[in-house]
């Protein structure tokens, strides 16, 4: 799985203080995460500290990965219309959370496109990318929709044989579990990165803040910084579909799907960052504004008061637009010239 955060973002490098900074890393969700912080006398050893986080990340995957034919949701996916099946705590978490952004965006926010990407190519289960006929469309359609599952106590059911895919906020879940476990094991300080989804808590030994770099794509193999973020208890997350796409026809194929016409979107937002206190809310909320487009998305953030950064297709270039709420908290500084 490639998160598209990892074409915006770049990781600052943390001059002269090395050896005062834990760092470790490994794969998961398809991906990779890695951790850094600033240890103290309190602070448990690191590989103590390691286990604790991958204890966390092999828990969500056993529950949410598509990729594995044993996990909770890919059971799940398996059943039949009518079924239910018992679910863990954290995805009934996720699942009322998204029913939330479900309803609040029209129904653009939706777990259950998984039979949309696998029909357009897209998907785990995908042979390869291409224009669905319309039939086909239309039965996988009818498997789409929120409001097809529904939550019977700690059992999970469907009306029809809708599946689910978490991939949207999964990631931003795992950085919020992974921070709040090492907040309770003393660590004051740390940089979590998870597909890269991100959040920063604390400061550096040398006093200054994790920071990373919103980059706007030139159109070419260059990208221009457009804002340094100091990360104090934000996570960060970036949504885009510049790279993930496919063509046929003539026509440009994006890997982000509006639930609620089962295509690929075609406006002309190629990316969206959305900095929350709840990493969870970032990456969620740049899926929702991903798929709403340059206007509509816009206009969503400015309601809700989302610090979102938006980069749109303009010609062969892009052009950014902040809304007041990301402005606010980041006051453009020092551009570089593009």
């Amino acid at each position: 799985m490639m998160r598209a955060s990892l074409l915006f973002m770049l990781l600052t490098l943390l001059y002269g203080c090395g050896e005062r900074i834990e760092r470790f890393s490994g794969p998961t969700m398809g991906s990779t995460y890695s951790i850094q912080y600033v240890p103290t006398a309190q602070t448990p050893d690191s590989r103590k500290v390691k286990a604790e986080v991958e204890r966390i990340l092999e828990t969500l995957d056993q529950q949410f990965s598509t990729w594995r034919g044993d996990s909770v949701v890919s059971r799940f996916n398996d059943l039949p219309a009518g079924a239910c099946q018992a679910v863990p705590d954290d995805m009934r978490h996720l699942l009322a959370y998204s029913e939330l952004l479900f309803r609040e965006s029209g129904g653009a926010f939706d777990l259950t496109v998984l039979p949309l990407m696998n029909l357009w190519g897209f998907g785990p289960h995908s042979r390869e990318k291409q224009v669905p006929d319309a039939s086909a469309l239309a039965r996988e359609r009818e498997r789409v929709g929120l409001q097809h599952v529904h939550l019977d106590g700690e059992k999970l059911c469907k009306d029809v044989a809708a599946q689910l895919d978490f991939d949207s906020l999964v990631a931003g879940y795992a950085v919020d579990r992974v921070g709040d476990r090492l907040s309770a094991l003393g660590i004051q300080a740390y940089l979590v990165e998870i597909t890269g989804e991100l959040k920063g808590v604390g400061r550096k030994p040398d006093g200054s803040p994790w920071r990373i770099a919103l980059e706007v794509p030139s159109g070419g193999r260059e990208q221009h910084v457009e804002h340094a973020i100091a990360l104090d208890g934000y996570g960060v997350s970036t949504a885009g579909d510049y790279r993930n796409y496919f063509e046929e026809g003539g026509q440009r194929y994006s890997h982000t799907f509006d639930p609620r016409v089962g295509r690929p979107v075609k406006h002309a937002l190629a990316a969206v960052t959305v900095v929350d206190p709840s990493a969870l809310h970032a990456d969620a909320l740049d899926t929702l504004l991903m798929v709403l487009g340059p206007e509509e998305g816009y206009a969503f953030a400015e309601r809700h008061d989302v610090a979102a950064y938006f980069i749109m297709h303009q010609g062969l270039g892009f052009v950014a637009r902040a809304t007041p709420r990301f402005e606010s908290l980041f006051p453009p500084q020092g551009k570089t010239k593009h």
